[in-house]
């Protein structure tokens, strides 16, 4: 394998969401003409609003579930709601947005001969059997749940790509992103750093479902971008689905914890029921990223978290 990187023109489905607006920033910067395309329903202008005066950027308002004819060298398609709280307003809107979507961005990327990045989830997992969770790790998902829009879409989706691979020679990759936050988070899209940080800020009863003692692992959105961008630029002889994530593994209620301390809260903890097919654990073998692609995630959670509480000050 090799790693390449020169000026192209790179498609940004989902661009004005939290991280396609920090891949379409990093992707600027390098010099690429930016597409960033996007149906704003979970994504915000916003996000992207400092990039319009740039003349290697364009913004198209457009869903993926509907076919688009453009001149693209790269595809980045991270369109697709991955907060509860959106992707479970609409379940039949989702599961298309990944079926569709994909479909739809497969089909582009054949015809452009065009390379093709998946932004997968690692929801593929479900609350898995297996820890931590490894690439050849198959998954213990319910398929009929209220998360199973997300869940058994993106998995449905990593199918078309990698049938795109075998049948018709698209050049594919996929990365199963972990937990990632970071500025720019939307301050009410119901993830758990950004509740337990506007929570804390107001001293405001920080909402905890169950005992707090399901795990996760945080990512800062930094090294999650730049571990995206090698997925793509990174050429692998046989593709295989990449985990990026941090690998420090922290329970929700060691989370609630850092976030009261660090914002000098006088939040205290509220609990209430766990949710439904709520995952009890969920941390990234990270040994694929590593070996293939030379990444591995440098911010330390107590730094991330500073720079996002700075963040939704201001937002405040």
């Amino acid at each position: 394998m090799n790693t390449t990187f020169d000026k192209k023109r790179v498609l940004v489905t989902g661009g004005a969401g939290f991280l396609g607006s920090h891949l379409c920033e990093k992707l600027l910067k390098e010099g690429n003409f930016v597409i960033c395309l996007d149906n704003l329903s979970s994504g915000f202008k916003e996000n992207i609003s400092i990039f319009e005066t740039n003349n290697n950027f364009e913004f198209i308002e457009h869903d993926v579930i509907e076919s688009i004819n453009l001149s693209v060298d790269q595809i980045y398609n991270l369109a697709c709601p991955a907060s509860p709280k959106y992707y479970q307003k609409d379940p039949i809107k989702t599961f298309k947005t990944s079926v569709y979507g994909a479909e739809n961005l497969l089909n582009l990327a054949e015809k452009n001969k065009a390379k093709i990045l998946q932004a997968s989830t690692s929801e593929i997992y479900g609350d898995p059997n297996e820890h931590p969770q490894k690439e050849n790790y198959w998954g213990n998902v319910n398929p009929i749940g209220i998360r199973s829009c997300y869940d058994e879409g993106k998995r449905a989706a990593e199918s078309l790509f990698f049938d795109y691979y075998r049948q018709l020679e698209v050049n594919i990759c996929v990365a199963r992103i972990f937990n990632t936050y970071g500025p720019q988070m939307h301050p009410s899209d119901g993830r758990v750093v950004s509740n337990f940080i506007i929570q804390s800020l107001q001293n405001q009863n920080i909402t905890i479902y169950g005992d707090g003692m399901q795990t996760r692992s945080f990512c800062f959105v930094d090294d999650l971008i730049e571990g995206l961008i090698k997925v793509m630029n990174t050429e692998i002889d046989d593709p295989v689905p990449i985990n990026l994530g941090n690998p420090e593994e922290y329970s929700i209620l060691e989370l609630a914890q850092i976030v009261i301390e660090l914002t000098n809260s006088d939040s205290k903890i509220e609990y209430k029921p766990l949710p439904s097919d709520d995952p009890t654990c969920r941390r990234p073998s990270i040994d694929l990223a590593i070996e293939k692609i030379n990444w591995r995630p440098m911010i330390r959670l107590s730094e991330g978290l500073k720079e996002t509480i700075a963040y939704f000050k201001k937002v405040l």
